[in-house]
This record gives C-alpha cells, sequence and structure tokens, in this order.
C-alpha cells in the first residue's frame, strides 16, 4: 500500500500547477485552517482548485482539477461505502447503494462546499466567473473531490479518510432521519412506474433572463395530468423542481385511493 502511495506521488509531482504567491499561500493556509486540514504541498491543494477555465487563460502549461477530482471521487466513494458496510451491516445492498447516492451527490458535496467556503479560493477565467461559475453547484462540487483527491496524495488514505467523515457523516444522519434534499426525479419515476405503469414526460415552456444568467420552466406529464412548472437556473433544476409538484400531489392522490 506505501509503494504504491509513493508512485501515485510521484506521477502526481509531474503535474504543472498554479503558482503559489506569498499572497496566495495565505489564502490557502486560511483555507486550511478552515477545514482542519494540513498539506505538505500546498501546490497540490491551489491545483485542486484550478478550474480548467483558469488554466485555459492562462499563458503557461498549466493543469487544471479533473485528475485530481477523477480520484477524489473514487477515495470518497470507498471511504463512505466502507463505512456504511460497517456501520449499517443490517441494511440490504439497495439501502445502503441508495444512501450512498445520496451522501456523496452534487448537492450534498456542493453544500459542504459552501460551508467551507471553496468559492472564495476557485481559481476561474474570466469567462467562467462572469457567468456566476464560482456558485455553480456542479463546480463546487467538482473542487471538493479535487480537494480530497490532493490530500489523498498529500497526506495518504487515513487522514483523507478522517476528512472525508468529519464531513459526511452529518449528510449520512440527515438521510437516516430523512432529513436530506429528496431526488425528486427518481422518486417521481419510481411512483409512476410502479402506480401507472409508463413514465413522466418533461417539456420546456420557456426561458427568461439574459443569456449568463437564465432561468428555465418546465412541466412535467403524467398520463394526461400535467403539474407545475417549476423553475430553476439549469434544466436539471427546474425538471427537480416540477417533478416535486408532481411527485407530492400524486403521494396525496395514491394515499387517497389506497
Amino acid at each position: 500500500m506505501w509503494v504504491r502511495f509513493v508512485q501515485v506521488s510521484k506521477k502526481y509531482s509531474e503535474l504543472q500547477t498554479p503558482p503559489v504567491t506569498s499572497e496566495r499561500r495565505k489564502e490557502l493556509q486560511l483555507f486550511e485552517r478552515q477545514a482542519a486540514i494540513k498539506f505538505r504541498r500546498l501546490e497540490l491543494l491551489n491545483l485542486a482548485f484550478a478550474h480548467r477555465s483558469y488554466a485555459n487563460e492562462t499563458q503557461e502549461q498549466l493543469d487544471n482539477n479533473e485528475k485530481l477530482e477523477f480520484l477524489g471521487d473514487s477515495v470518497l466513494g470507498l471511504v463512505v461505502a466502507e463505512y456504511l458496510f460497517e456501520q449499517l451491516s443490517d441494511r440490504a445492498e439497495g439501502d445502503l447503494a441508495k444512501i450512498k447516492s445520496f451522501v456523496v451527490s452534487e448537492d450534498s458535496l456542493a453544500e459542504i462546499a459552501r460551508k467551507l467556503k471553496v468559492d472564495n479560493f476557485i481559481l476561474i477565467g474570466k469567462g467562467e466567473e462572469y457567468s456566476g461559475g464560482r456558485t455553480k453547484k456542479a463546480l463546487l462540487a467538482d473542487a471538493m473531490e479535487a480537494i480530497i483527491g490532493a490530500y489523498f496524495i498529500d497526506s495518504g488514505f487515513r487522514a483523507s479518510r478522517k476528512f472525508i467523515l468529519r464531513y459526511l457523516i452529518p449528510e449520512i444522519n440527515k438521510v437516516l432521519e430523512n432529513r436530506h434534499k429528496k431526488d425528486y426525479k427518481t422518486l417521481l419515476q419510481e411512483l409512476v412506474q410502479k402506480t401507472y405503469k409508463t413514465y413522466p414526460r418533461y417539456s420546456l415552456v420557456k426561458k427568461t433572463g439574459p443569456e449568463h444568467s437564465k432561468t428555465f420552466w418546465i412541466e412535467v406529464t403524467v398520463e394526461s395530468e400535467t403539474y407545475g412548472p417549476g423553475k430553476g437556473k439549469n434544466k436539471k433544476e427546474a425538471e427537480q423542481n416540477a417533478a416535486a409538484i408532481a411527485y407530492e400531489s400524486l403521494v396525496k392522490t395514491v394515499n387517497r385511493a389506497g
């Protein structure tokens, strides 16, 4: 295990990381204090914050955080799976998989990133900055996975496991106590398939707002009944909100019929 860890560390030492100026060092150290972690190599943490748009706009040949994100996703999945296997050994595999999917979701990771103020430290290009990239859920979640990947390379599995569980155990407890954010599209599809033997159909009603900050309005149809519209800053969010409207209404209908 240690030999493999050294090999991975050596491989990632070849990456072209963004420069860590004295001012940037202070910023990264501030993040370390907020997150209660300590990097041996701050350049790895700096790379975890480097979005593709930033690397593309610099004149230097720099890497971005996507490889770290890939690695961090795997480390995160392993840590959560191991924890659930150990702590919830009485649960069926399907239950564990469902809990894990909620806990490592984009919504969950973006929420943790906001708590750690990751948006203050991300390096992004001007175009992405202009379009509100710093606050995008996907970008925040990806940065969170990249930080995990960077910390794994820098300090090993035990340290990264401790870091992950510090922030993920509360998310696991939310799911167990049914306080988590629901995936209404999945819930609606399961309900509609079970009750009506068909699928919900989503349709875009309209788009409003300027190009860089649009709002999407989407309806969902089940059988001959249309629900919504749900609105959101992207189609995915609007579909979730439309699904939530439909799901809450259909649950009441099914319960009354049952």
